[in-house]
C-alpha cells in the first residue's frame, strides 16, 4: 500500500507538470480568408467553407479527403449564408467549425503545414471537387505560438476536359426521368470508345464499363493515352467491343447506377434511356446476347447487381472486388445482428481498410469521421463518399428529407429498421427469394472475382454469396467465383484483362 500510495503522488506530480508543456503546445492563429476581386462575380452567396492542414507535399491539400495513415491531414468546415464577395471570413469560436481531428481551428499543434481553402459552392455535383468550386493557392508555413493566417480564394476548378479523338465520343443525355423525379433537368454523362476498324455500318458486341467508387466518364483519357493499351486495341488480338464508361456522379455520391428512393430512378434511366440512345447511335443493333457489365469496387457491386436485377438486359457480367454484396458482412459488420457499427461484440474499433498483411490501417469510426465533415449536414450522409453513397441507395427517405443513416454518425448506434430496408440491395437475400426465375436468366453469366486478403474486407460477403450460389439446386448455379489468396484489392483487373475474358465469352455465343 505505501509503495502504491507513493506512486498516486509520483504519478500526480507528472500529471502537474506536464500540464504546462501541454497547454503550451496550442497555438493561438488569426485568419483572413476573403475572395479575391478577380472571381467576386463567380461567387455564390451559400456555401461551405474547407481549410485544409496537411504535411504532404506532393499533393494540394483540398485533394486529400481520405484519411492519409501516418501523415497529417487535418480538415475543418462550416457552413455559411449570404455571404458578400468582398468580406472576409470571420473565423470565431471553433466549437461552430467541425473537424477531422480534436484540435481547435485556432489552436493547431505547432508544425509545418501545408495550408488552402476551399468555398464549395456547387449544388449539381456531389463532391467538393465539383467543376465551379473556389480555392486558394496553398500556404507553407509553420505553426508557432502566435500566427497570421492569410488566404485568398482565387481560383475556380475548371469544367473537365474531353479528349479529343477519332475513336472517342461523348454523351450528356438529359433524362426525361430523372428530371420528372427530381423536378430539374438532370443529365446521364458518358463517354465511348469504339474498334480501331469501326464501321458505322456494322453492328457490334457492347461492353457497359462501371468505374470504382467516384469514377467519372473521363476516365476514357487516361486508356487513350497509354500507348501501349492503344496498340493492343489496334491489333487484331483486340475484340471489336464497343466500350462504355458510364459516369458515377449521382446526387449523394456515386449513384450505383440502380433505382434509389433518394437519387431517383437511375437504373431505369440506365436501362430505358442511356443504353438505348447510345446502341441506336453507335452500335447498330439492340441484340442483348453481346452486351456484357464489367467494373471493379464499386464497379464490381453495380456490374453485378445490374445482371441481377436486369438479367435479360446484359449476357454476362465480369466483377472484380465488389463492395459488400450481402449484409451480414457489410465489410466486417453485420447489420441485421450487430448492435453497433463501430465497435465489436469485442468491444475493439472495427478496422475498416488493411494491408494484404493483414495490418489494419484504419479504423471505421475515424472513416466516417472524414465523411461526416465534408458532409453539408455534418454527416456522411451528405459527404459524397463511399458510406453516403451506400445510404442513398439502400435506406428509406428520413424525416429530414435526406437519406436516413444505417448508424448513428457519432455513436455508431444500428438502426434496426433501416437495416430491414437494406434487405432489398442485399444480392445473397435477393438471389436466393428469385432464384427459381432468376437462376435460368443468369445461366453461364456470372464472373467474380475477390481477391482473400482484399484492402476493405469485402472478401467475407463474397465468400458468403460464393457459399450459397454453390448450394442452390433447380438449377444448380453455374457462376465462376475466383478467389485468390493473399491478393488485395482490385489487383487482378483491367480493361485489357476484361476484354480478353469478353472475347472469349463471344467466341463461345457466336460457336
Amino acid at each position: 500500500m505505501k509503495n502504491k500510495s507513493a506512486l498516486t503522488i509520483f504519478v500526480l506530480c507528472l500529471a502537474i507538470a506536464i500540464e504546462p508543456l501541454t497547454a503550451q503546445t496550442q497555438s493561438s492563429i488569426d485568419y483572413s480568408i476573403k475572395f479575391s476581386e478577380e472571381i467576386s462575380d463567380q461567387v455564390q452567396k451559400d456555401g461551405r467553407l474547407f481549410i485544409f492542414f496537411s504535411n504532404n507535399s506532393r499533393r494540394e491539400p483540398r485533394s486529400q479527403t481520405w484519411p492519409t495513415p501516418g501523415m497529417s491531414n487535418i480538415i475543418f468546415a462550416k457552413n455559411y449564408s449570404d455571404i458578400k464577395p468582398q468580406s472576409s471570413f470571420e473565423i470565431g469560436s471553433s466549437e461552430t467549425w467541425v473537424s477531422t481531428s480534436d484540435m481547435k481551428i485556432n489552436a493547431i499543434k505547432p508544425g509545418r503545414y501545408y495550408v488552402q481553402a476551399l468555398w464549395d459552392q456547387d449544388t449539381s455535383e456531389s463532391r467538393i471537387s465539383a467543376p465551379g468550386n473556389l480555392y486558394s493557392d496553398v500556404l507553407e508555413l509553420t505553426i508557432s505560438d502566435e500566427n497570421k493566417i492569410d488566404l485568398v480564394i482565387a481560383k475556380s476548378i475548371p469544367e473537365r476536359s474531353e479528349i479529343e479523338h477519332e475513336l472517342v465520343r461523348w454523351v450528356d443525355m438529359k433524362s426525361d426521368t430523372l428530371s420528372s423525379w427530381w423536378g430539374k433537368d438532370m443529365f446521364l454523362k458518358a463517354s465511348i470508345l469504339l474498334p480501331s476498324n469501326y464501321d458505322a455500318k456494322k453492328s457490334y458486341a457492347i461492353r457497359y464499363n462501371v468505374a470504382g467508387y467516384g469514377g467519372r466518364y473521363t476516365r476514357i483519357s487516361r486508356l487513350v493515352r497509354s500507348n501501349r493499351f492503344m496498340d493492343w486495341w489496334a491489333s487484331e488480338e483486340a475484340p471489336e467491343v464497343i466500350t462504355v464508361f458510364l459516369d458515377g456522379e449521382g446526387p449523394f455520391g456515386d449513384s450505383y447506377q440502380m433505382d434509389s428512393e433518394n437519387s431517383g430512378p437511375y437504373g431505369y434511366a440506365l436501362i430505358n434511356e442511356l443504353i438505348p440512345f447510345i446502341e441506336k447511335q453507335y452500335r447498330g443493333t439492340t441484340d442483348p446476347l453481346e452486351r456484357f457489365v464489367d467494373g471493379c469496387s464499386t464497379g464490381g457491386w453495380v456490374s453485378l447487381g445490374l445482371q441481377l436485377y436486369y438479367p435479360d438486359v446484359f449476357n454476362g457480367v465480369f466483377s472484380y472486388s465488389p463492395d459488400a454484396i450481402e449484409f451480414e458482412n457489410y465489410q466486417l459488420i453485420n447489420i441485421y445482428k450487430d448492435e453497433n457499427a463501430f465497435v465489436n461484440e469485442y468491444g475493439y474499433d472495427r478496422p475498416v481498410w488493411r494491408e494484404t498483411s493483414g495490418e489494419p490501417v484504419m479504423s471505421l469510426r475515424d472513416f466516417i469521421n472524414y465523411e461526416n465533415v465534408l458532409g453539408y449536414s455534418n454527416t456522411y450522409v451528405t459527404s459524397g463518399g463511399q458510406f453516403s453513397a451506400h445510404t442513398a441507395l439502400y435506406s428509406p427517405k428520413g424525416d429530414d428529407g435526406l437519406p436516413k443513416p444505417l448508424f448513428d454518425p457519432e455513436s455508431g448506434d444500428i438502426d434496426k429498421e433501416v437495416a430491414d430496408h437494406w434487405k432489398k440491395y442485399d444480392f445473397k437475400l435477393y438471389a436466393s427469394e428469385n432464384w427459381s426465375e432468376l437462376g435460368p436468366a443468369v445461366a453461364g453469366k456470372i464472373y467474380l472475382w475477390m481477391g482473400d486478403m482484399d484492402n476493405f474486407y469485402l472478401n467475407p460477403a463474397s465468400r458468403s454469396f460464393a457459399q450459397w450460389l454453390e448450394s442452390t439446386d433447380n438449377p444448380k448455379s453455374d457462376a465462376v467465383i475466383e478467389f485468390t489468396a493473399t491478393a488485395g484489392h482490385c489487383t487482378q483487373f483491367s480493361n485489357t484483362k476484361v476484354l480478353e475474358q469478353i472475347k472469349k465469352r463471344l467466341s463461345d455465343i457466336r460457336n
